[in-house]
């Protein structure tokens, strides 16, 4: 296994997460107030590096929280089973509330997610996901704000880890199998 080809490059990133603040800021701006921010709920670890560039990026008062799922392990396919490893500090009665993802595969885990929001009576619930990967839904999940829809390749980058590795990289890369295609 090695890394491949760019898929999106640091510059297409930012104007990805630029163009997704400006559509949030859009529509919440009537909604929030420095009294009442609007929730942004990362999901460890590989939303951290989307979030913090996003969160800079609105142009609306918001507070930030985090939550750690799992459902991959050291694998690169999901189990489908989801496990709550660190639940919200703060409370989502009343608030709008943005689940920050950093790709959507499956769906699994965000549907999970989403049921268990709802259950907490947030005033507004809606998901922005850097990376879409329609193709390997297997759950019927709505994803209120998409940066990009990709092939169904495993990419690494930007948060976006293998194993724990290349989060670090300012791009977001194919990860492939050793005759050089994608889709590990």
């Amino acid at each position: 296994m090695h890394l491949g080809p760019c898929l999106l490059s640091r510059e297409e990133i930012a104007e990805t997460v630029a163009a997704l603040a400006r559509e949030i800021s859009d529509d919440y701006r009537d909604r929030v107030s420095e009294e009442s921010p609007l929730l942004l709920v990362g999901i460890l670890k590989g939303a951290v590096v989307f979030m913090s560039d996003l969160m800079r990026e609105l142009s609306i008062p918001v507070s930030l929280d985090f939550m750690a799922v799992s459902s991959y392990g050291a694998s690169t396919e999901s189990t489908g089973v989801v496990r709550i490893l660190h639940d919200l500090d703060t409370p989502i009665e009343h608030r709008h509330v943005i689940i920050v993802e950093d790709i959507v595969d499956t769906g699994l885990t965000l549907q999970y997610l989403r049921e268990h929001f709802k259950s907490r009576g947030p005033a507004s619930l809606r998901v922005v996901a850097l990376l879409d990967k329609p193709e390997r839904r297997s759950a019927n999940v709505a994803v209120e704000y998409v940066g990009r829809a990709i092939p169904d390749d495993f990419v690494v980058g930007y948060g976006l880890d293998w194993d724990q590795k290349y989060r670090d990289l300012p791009c977001v890369r194919i990860v492939c199998d050793d005759e050089g295609e994608g889709s590990v």
